[in-house]
């Protein structure tokens, strides 16, 4: 590495970047709160500070060239990754009223066969996008539905997932279990705009993103609707054309007759995204609120998909009468990859209301047999495409997909899963080492690639010098811990950072050993002792490097910031030198 290119990175890496951090968000933390009291006035004015303030505008090139996974994606200038030094020029050439690029689109497959487009910004409106949401977002955040969930900081499936229980787990209920037909490409650009209702100069900048075009295979098609599934602010400007979607389920049931409260809690929609999902006690009442619902959307040019919307019942099928269809089979529904499905079962196994009385059913949320088939057929394919590789090389394959797998499912019932799955892909990797090796006993095998390990006798697993050095994440271990809900409205933006510390050490896809971390250092930083906030990106440092002796030890671990854990290993190597040099 050059000296010139060494201080450049030096300069970007010195950035103190929890100080930026700091000043965003005391920032974002006003706009939230001076949203949350409709001072408009108070919240334009901060949004323009925090938008022309270089703490921002170095987090946002930091988000769209560091910290984001498709950092390495070009768009129509060619430029995927950015140098140190082109990072820094890029923060003091951010100027929201600087020309806006067409996006390059790029279709990748569905798991239904289709194809669904992407559009790529370049680098530079990328970074814009960024800035503009950390100023938009607060402003929204405290505007936004309590049962909203994707795309949303601190709020995920797992917690959409909880709602729905919560919805349903005393009384069975009717459902529209809907999905919005093309939600980001058909979206009304004025309509959209209306609603952002933000100042002139934002306005302008949303409106040339909307309409920017793209380009696809060398040729420019303009973009009269929607906005490009890609773009960094996309997400939260589709939360912005679908909100106020639940407000149809509160004013319908403010409209029944009878009590007010119960009318409401007998009522919810909950939505993740543009897949949503309204529960009622009756069938009439589905029915209105899809024509409402339908309705409502339409003014935003949108409308249902009629393939995947339908009327259902959580305890059977409202068109087969009980009496004519034992099995329930078309019951409950699919959700996020999760299936809700209501059993009838004996006294022993019921469900009970909050005064004692049994229900007569049991509520039960488990993984869909399509996402099962879909995660089953990924590992078989990875089985498959690694016939030769050594056993080490297909565990390394394997065991991400498997533990991400796990992970999501581990709130709901899925031990009966996970032990289905453990069997499959045993069966799969016995004829995977049966090919190896055809001239070979069974046990032969089973000896050399299958050991004990923790009281198991039946691990896949890579021994060296007698010694395991690598194993299969094993389904059936993981333990089911149930998700708790998030609360009603809050926010990461309310300032209660303990909170939100505490929700992320507890999040299912945290893995165990940042969680364990957490835990033990009572949601801070051990570098800067600031508290992790949800949308944190944290790292495991060993306290004591390896490559001085350090050992792979708990007490030899720490959860950091990555920014803080740049900062403490260029420390590291730093006296590594020094001491090299004195030497």
């Amino acid at each position: 590495m050059s000296k010139t290119l060494s201080n450049q990175m030096v300069e970007w890496n010195a950035i103190n970047w929890r100080k930026l951090e700091r000043n965003v968000y005391k920032l974002q933390k006003r706009i939230f709160q001076a949203s949350l009291r409709g001072d408009t006035k108070v919240v334009r004015r901060l949004q323009k500070t925090l938008m022309r303030s270089w703490s921002a505008k170095a987090l946002s090139v930091r988000k769209v060239t560091q910290d984001n996974q498709g950092k390495k994606t070009a768009g129509v200038d060619g430029i995927k990754s950015l140098t140190p030094k082109a990072r820094l020029t890029l923060v003091l050439s951010l100027n929201i009223n600087q020309k806006v690029n067409a996006t390059r689109r790029v279709w990748i497959p569905k798991s239904n066969g289709d194809k669904r487009p992407l559009g790529i910004p370049t680098m530079h409106d990328r970074a814009t996008q960024a800035l503009a949401k950390l100023a938009l977002e607060p402003e929204w955040e405290a505007k936004f539905e309590p049962n909203s969930y994707g795309f949303r900081p601190g709020r995920s499936a797992h917690d959409a997932i909880e709602a729905i229980f919560n919805s349903i787990r005393l009384k069975e209920k009717y459902i529209l279990d809907a999905d919005i037909s093309k939600c980001f490409d058909k979206i009304n650009h004025k309509e959209l705009l209306k609603k952002i209702n933000t100042f002139p100069t934002m306005h302008r900048l949303i409106k040339a993103w909307l309409e920017s075009g793209v380009m696809d295979d060398g040729q420019f098609f303009e973009t009269n609707e929607g906005t490009p599934q890609g773009g960094v602010i996309s997400p939260l400007l589709a939360n912005i054309a679908l909100h106020g979607l639940e407000q149809i389920a509160v004013d319908f049931a403010d409209s029944l007759k009878g009590d007010k409260k119960k009318n409401r809690c007998s009522i919810s929609l909950i939505r993740y995204a543009d897949d949503f999902v309204i529960l009622a006690n009756e069938k009439v009442q589905i029915a209105e609120m899809k024509f409402d619902v339908s309705r409502w959307l339409a003014k935003m040019g949108l409308e249902l998909s009629p393939s995947k919307t339908r009327i259902g019942h959580t305890l059977l099928n409202p068109i087969i009468p009980e009496k004519e269809s034992d099995d329930y089979k078309d019951s409950g529904f699919d959700f996020l990859g999760f299936n809700v499905r209501q059993y009838k079962v004996d006294d022993h196994h019921s469900g009970k209301a909050t005064n004692g009385k049994l229900l007569g059913f049991k509520t039960l949320i488990k993984p869909s047999k399509k996402a099962i088939k879909k995660h089953y057929d990924a590992i078989a394919e990875i089985i498959d495409a690694h016939k030769s590789a050594p056993q080490a090389a297909l565990i390394a394959k394997l065991n991400p997909i498997i533990r991400g797998w796990v992970n999501y499912y581990s709130t709901v019932v899925s031990k009966e899963t996970f032990s289905t799955l453990e069997h499959l892909v045993y069966q799969k990797l016995s004829r995977w080492a049966k090919r190896r090796h055809p001239g070979k006993s069974m046990g032969w095998i089973t000896n050399k690639y299958w050991h004990t390990v923790g009281g198991n006798n039946w691990v896949f697993s890579v021994t060296k010098d007698g010694k395991i050095t690598e194993t299969l994440v094993n389904y059936a271990s993981k333990p089911i811990v149930r998700h708790i809900k998030v609360k009603g409205t809050a926010s990461p933006f309310d300032g209660n950072l303990k909170y939100w510390s505490s929700r992320r050490g507890k999040h299912p896809l945290v893995p165990a050993r940042v969680a364990t971390l957490l835990k033990k250092q009572q949601g801070k930083c051990a570098h800067c002792g600031l508290y992790f906030r949800e949308d944190d990106l944290i790292e495991v440092d060993h306290i004591i490097p390896k490559s001085k002796g350090g050992r792979d030890i708990y007490g030899n671990l720490q959860a950091l910031h990555r920014q803080c854990h740049d900062s403490k290993t260029a420390n590291d190597n730093s006296e590594e030198r020094d001491a090299l040099s004195t030497w």
